[in-house]
């Protein structure tokens, strides 16, 4: 079994294209009309998979992570896009781990779950970015688990989906006020692993990932502010799987272990983004999801294939970097422009 997982709630840039996606009617060369991905510093630290990144204000905060040797990390680094430059933070005060998660709220970054190379993880930790310090908090009360996903909406955190000996597709809410998780409603798709999530305004989309063994097809929306019966809704599926002719080049959108990501007032409106992971082999292609319309474009690739990636979008910036390519650890990052 894959001990690995991706980040994902953060957030990305779309790609200038239009409705004539490649250059010949309109005269737009594809490169540009699917976005350019460029390279930046990468992180000053050794290669690695199955890290976890929260956004805090306008830094990056990115840590733990599996290397070469199979050993877990615990270090930490913030990313500042102004300058593209990385400094070191304080290691996690808690056991080194990959395949966990991260979220923000309020201000402050959250970890939490995962795997130490011998047990699956329950704890949670806050960091404090101006006092640069970790605290424990609430353990998670759902199984300990890795392989999960979580994000954020508005005062709360959420974990959800991953891998506790079985594949599991519960969801728990956390109240930094009050330092206390409750159980929210499941949705009513597949269980999955590796999946990606992102959120858009105050709705959270859940899609990709891994079942048994296989790829998952069906996409998922969570909205906390409605009725608890209505809170998730199913999109349309990620695979060519209806009559009609919209889904018919949907051919690699499907993948387990990929990062998503989000930018909001482009000239083509809001898009989400799923980038990298695995599907028999590894992955790099790039998808475009249109929020007003509930349909996929594919974009620019990414130069390299990786799974177990970190994507982030901050200052109106996206990036895609660290991951694991082959059996190589990465620690490079590049940004995906329109």
């Amino acid at each position: 079994m894959n001990r690995n997982s991706t980040l994902s709630l953060l957030l990305i840039s779309p790609i200038l294209f239009n409705s004539c996606k490649h250059d010949a009617c309109c005269g737009i060369p594809a490169a540009i009309a699917d976005g350019t991905w460029i390279a930046q510093p990468g992180m000053p630290a050794e290669g690695r998979s199955e890290s976890v990144a929260f956004v805090i204000g306008n830094y990056v905060y990115v840590g733990t992570g599996v290397d070469s040797n199979f050993t877990r990390l615990n270090d930490f680094w913030r990313f500042d896009p102004s300058n593209n430059t990385w400094s070191q933070q304080v290691n996690l005060a808690g056991i080194a781990r990959n395949s966990a998660v991260g979220f923000s709220v309020n201000g402050e970054g959250y970890i939490a779950t995962g795997y130490d190379g011998y047990n699956m993880l329950s704890d949670c930790w806050q960091f404090d970015p101006n006092a640069n310090a970790w605290t424990q908090k609430a353990a998670f009360i759902g199984t300990a688990r890795y392989d999960a996903v979580a994000f954020s909406i508005g005062n709360y955190g959420y974990i959800g989906t991953g891998y506790d000996g079985s594949y599991q597709k519960d969801f728990y809410r956390y109240d930094p006020s009050s330092d206390s998780w409750s159980a929210t409603i499941s949705y009513p798709g597949y269980t999955r692993t590796q999946a990606i999530a992102f959120v858009y305004y105050d709705s959270a989309y859940v899609v990709t990932g891994s079942s048994s063994g296989s790829v998952v097809n069906d996409f998922w929306r969570f909205d906390p502010n409605l009725d608890d019966a209505s809170q998730w809704r199913q999109l349309r599926n990620i695979t060519n799987s209806s009559p009609g002719t919209y889904d018919d080049g949907y051919t690699t959108i499907e993948r387990s272990n990929g990062v998503g990501f989000v930018l909001k007032n482009t000239k083509i409106g809001d898009r989400a983004f799923i980038a990298t992971g695995i599907n028999g082999a590894l992955m790099n292609q790039t998808w475009a999801y249109n929020f007003a319309t509930d349909l996929w474009n594919e974009m620019t690739s990414l130069p390299a294939n990786r799974q177990g990636a970190i994507g982030f979008s901050v200052s109106g910036r996206g990036f895609v970097g660290l991951g694991l390519s082959g059996n190589t650890p990465l620690s490079d990052l590049t940004e995906f422009q329109p």
